[in-house]
């Protein structure tokens, strides 16, 4: 059987089905968010697909005006393909995707993954001061879709 992994930005490519199932259930960041909530921020996101045997295995999703800024989301390796190093080639495609160079600002939250994403350049915020947000981490639990 091919190990090797695959990946495409090719939106139709993806198994909703599966990224919904992994962020609802499997996460740490989107328990229970609405499967039309997935299907929306997948039109709106550049995605990115991880395939073994033509069976997605990996996400990766970013969020970009293409010019200035872009924020990495969503990443996941399901659980029987971890320890392979997909994670890092997904993030080293996210990373060389032509339409994501020369953007001033590349951002991404993490709760437990700060070892893979320093290996690609990223780091704490260096003016942490000049950051705000509004954060919700309960808003798939208490919102009525």
């Amino acid at each position: 059987m091919d190990e090797n992994l695959h990946i495409s930005t090719d939106k139709n490519q993806l198994d909703l089905a599966l990224i919904h199932g992994f962020l609802s259930t499997g996460s740490t960041w989107a328990q229970g968010i609405p499967l039309s909530t997935v299907r929306r921020s997948i039109e709106h996101s550049l995605c990115f697909g991880g395939y073994v045997s033509g069976n997605q295995v990996a996400f990766a999703r970013v969020i970009s005006d293409f010019a200035t800024f872009a924020n990495l989301v969503d990443v996941f390796v399901l659980p029987d393909h971890r320890g392979k190093a997909y994670g890092k080639l997904m993030v080293d495609a996210v990373l060389e995707h032509p339409d994501l160079q020369g953007l001033r600002r590349f951002t991404l939250a993490t709760f437990d993954a700060h070892e893979l994403y320093a290996r690609h350049g990223f780091t704490v915020p260096s003016r942490p001061e000049t950051l705000m947000e509004i954060y919700r981490p309960d808003i798939y639990q208490l919102a009525r879709f």
